[in-house]
């Protein structure tokens, strides 16, 4: 297993994320930052965030295969470890092919990377990679120490674990909307949803094979997928909607919560689930 994250951990983009807010999170008793956005190869936003708190981990949600080469990300891992050791899980994967002009196959990209973090000293229990689709599970079990899917739901989580095995770390992201009018809460998260995410064929492809139809992908996705991939209602509602993967087969829960500030919804999921 890998590092101990908890079983609640806060998900936002680097841009998103700042020493106060990592404080608060620890304070609340989450187990884990987890930085999103492709934060830049150097990770200089996870020394901020180690500094300033005291026992939270902090993982990458992750660094872009694309962006930074495994080297430089390698030579970075070993700056923050030597400085915060065991507090820093490097999530890393292949983004998605629409944003990228390289031209290799995705696999085998991930292949050389976990190759070039193996010389640069970066530990299987030190890493996460990305991952949907029941080839790149199979390979984060082997080459890492386990799986961080974005944006899926309990019966991916369960599939999932059956593709992983025992042991082998599971950290679904989950987006939350503290908001008890389906209207409003749809209206908040549909466009994080629908752009990028649903015009992505690897994300729509995992959506298919999870038995969601063309027509629940297109026009900013139906009503019952945006309720699905981002929770809704009252505090109750949205805690037992990310207990669902822990029940699932997950063993830590990435939360990210829609809004303008996340921090009332993350101050009450801490009580309903961390009290």
């Amino acid at each position: 297993m890998a590092i101990e994250l908890g079983k609640i951990g806060i998900w936002r983009g680097w841009h998103q994320l700042n020493a106060d807010l990592a404080r608060e999170a620890e304070r609340l008793g989450f187990g884990a930052i987890w930085i999103g956005g492709s934060p830049d190869g150097q990770l200089t936003i996870v020394d901020e965030l180690l500094d300033a708190t005291e026992n939270i981990k902090v993982a990458t949600g992750i660094v872009n295969m694309w962006k930074d080469d495994a080297a430089t990300v390698g030579a970075s891992w070993n700056r923050i470890e030597a400085k915060h050791p065991g507090r820093f899980l490097l999530g890393v994967g292949i983004g998605h092919p629409e944003a990228h002009q390289e031209y290799q196959k995705p696999y085998d990209k991930i292949v050389d990377y976990l190759d070039g973090l193996d010389q640069a000293g970066v530990p299987v229990a030190a890493r996460a990679l990305a991952a949907l689709g029941p080839k790149v599970l199979k390979l984060s079990a082997e080459r890492t120490a386990g799986a961080h899917p974005y944006l899926t739901t309990p019966e991916h989580t369960k599939e999932a674990r059956r593709v992983l095995g025992d042991g082998v770390l599971l950290a679904p992201e989950q987006k939350v909307v503290l908001e008890t009018d389906p209207a409003k809460a749809r209206a908040i998260a549909r466009p994080t949803i629908e752009h990028p995410y649903l015009h992505l064929v690897n994300y729509r492809s995992n959506l298919l094979r999870h038995g969601w139809s063309e027509a629940d992908l297109d026009n900013g996705g139906s009503d019952a997928l945006i309720d699905a991939l981002a929770l809704h209602g009252d505090i109750d509602s949205i805690a037992a909607g990310i207990t669902a993967h822990l029940d699932a087969g997950a063993d830590h829960v990435c939360v990210q919560v829609l809004g303008d500030d996340p921090l009332p919804g993350y101050r009450a999921i801490s009580e309903a689930l961390l009290s």
